[in-house]
């Protein structure tokens, strides 16, 4: 019967998953906002990445600052954001963030770079309606 060590891995799971989401929540009350970008984009959180990229913003000097944690994205989490700007950018509430987002990817990516993103296709047909 497996049923018992199921359970203990699914609560272990679950005990992982709340230490990380109190991380996050100490790394945006200390303002360590590319941890937090990181740690949200690994828990394939789009609500919580938009927190983070609306506190950043509102911070003085908030489009440099958003730029340079962007920037030190790895690629894959680089990927990410795109993929949730696309959703935030059809919303009339958060497209200016999906707007600031994208601005700085474009901006800092070269074509060819961005060309090797699996999903930049279908983001690029999703974006131009709402760009």
């Amino acid at each position: 019967d497996v049923t018992e060590i199921e359970e203990k891995e699914a609560q272990a799971k679950q005990e992982e998953q709340i230490m990380k989401e109190q991380e996050l929540s100490n790394l945006l009350h200390e303002k360590r906002y590319l941890k937090a970008l990181g740690l949200a984009i690994s828990l394939d959180r789009p609500h919580t990445v938009l927190t983070v990229v609306k506190a950043i913003l509102k911070e003085a000097d908030g489009r440099k600052h958003l730029e340079e944690n962007i920037v030190r994205l790895r690629k894959d989490q680089k990927e990410a954001v795109l993929t949730f700007s696309v959703t935030w950018n059809t919303n009339s509430r958060n497209c200016h963030e999906a707007q600031a987002v994208i601005e700085t990817l474009l901006k800092h990516e070269a074509p060819d770079s961005l060309l090797q993103y699996p999903g930049i296709k279908s983001a690029v047909e999703s974006l131009l309606p709402y760009t």
